[in-house]
């Protein structure tokens, strides 16, 4: 499958780059590592007039710790530099735990945390070539008005499949994005919006820059679990991560989020809160694997059943929740 034509902008400071997407509002798509956007575009999911390469704005790459113990990272930082970074692992591990499962290792040292967060939808009926498309009648959030996985719906259902956010929506993560009028920095939460055909809060015209964790979230202990197909390479399927902090055995406090198996990751706060007091058993972790199954929405975007992305949800989540607690 051959690029559509494009042409290719290269802007070197975040002004420039806001500024070429103001001009080009509703024909530009924008470049980080290409790792999603340039398969899409194969599959003529995305026929852009124009291309914004940001790999040109150094401010946009790094990983800089704050004195307070908060910590910025850019947007146009490599997967593979975060799954690296020995502060990061120190400090907030569940994300280089999130970072290490993405795709293969070539494909994280190209592929960003922006992207991640901004990773487009994924669906059976929707990631797929033209021809094929065309064949089953196109969908809601590509060219048609019908939803194969909830037939008669008006809601798109492609799951997010990022494996990050997650990981950053326990840590209380927050997103800076940059547009005509200035900076604006929101909690990672407020930034999707739970529809899989608009599935994010981000203006033609705006960009995300920098992703923000705070003091108070650092030093959890942190692990991610991920259901795929395959070792490496694939999407997940279904994603938990749990962080947790303990006092004198007791959890003194603990987060829970998802993702794979909503339109958006979910912060599953009942599971959380539900293990804050309390030490951690087979029977407690069993009860928030539970909660967050009944939270998870998986229907039919990806060969293997909803019901069994469900289950593993639950699963996923009481071996993460015991982990957690014995790090």
């Amino acid at each position: 499958m051959s690029l559509p034509q494009f042409r290719l902008l290269r802007p070197r400071a975040v002004d420039e780059a806001v500024a070429f997407l103001s001009k080009h509002a509703n024909n530009i798509r924008v470049l980080a590592g290409g790792t999603d956007l340039i398969p899409s575009m194969r599959q003529k999911l995305f026929e852009p007039e124009y291309v914004l390469d940001l790999r040109g704005i150094g401010d946009l790459r790094g990983i800089r710790p704050q004195t307070s113990g908060a910590v910025e990272i850019g947007a146009l930082t490599a997967l593979s530099a975060i799954e690296k970074s020995p502060y990061l692992r120190q400090h907030f591990p569940v994300l280089t735990e999130a970072a290490a499962t993405v795709a293969s290792p070539v494909l994280r040292n190209m592929g960003t945390l922006g992207g991640n967060i901004c990773l487009d939808t994924r669906c059976l009926w929707y990631n797929q070539s033209l021809t094929w498309r065309k064949g089953c009648g196109f969908c809601i959030k590509k060219d048609g008005d019908l939803c194969h996985v909830a037939p008669g719906g008006t809601k798109c259902w492609a799951a997010f499949s990022g494996d990050t956010p997650p990981a950053l929506l326990c840590l209380n993560g927050k997103i800076e994005i940059a547009g005509p009028t200035g900076m604006r920095r929101i909690p990672l939460e407020e930034f999707y919006t739970g529809d899989g055909e608009n599935y994010r809060k981000l203006l033609p015209t705006e960009l995300v820059t920098r992703v923000f964790l705070p003091a108070e979230s650092a030093d959890y202990r942190g692990v991610y679990r991920k259901l795929r197909v395959r070792g490496s390479i694939d999407y997940p399927l279904a994603g938990v991560a749990v962080v947790m902090k303990r006092s004198n055995g007791h959890v003194a406090d603990a987060r829970i989020a998802m993702t794979a198996v909503n339109p958006a990751p979910v912060l599953v706060r009942r599971a959380g809160e539900m293990l804050i007091g309390r030490i951690v058993d087979d029977a407690l972790a069993e009860a928030a694997g539970d909660v967050a199954a009944r939270t998870s929405k998986p229907l039919t975007t990806s060969a293997l059943t909803p019901e069994y992305r469900r289950e593993m949800i639950r699963v996923f989540t009481k071996r993460a929740v015991l982990a957690a607690a014995c790090n």
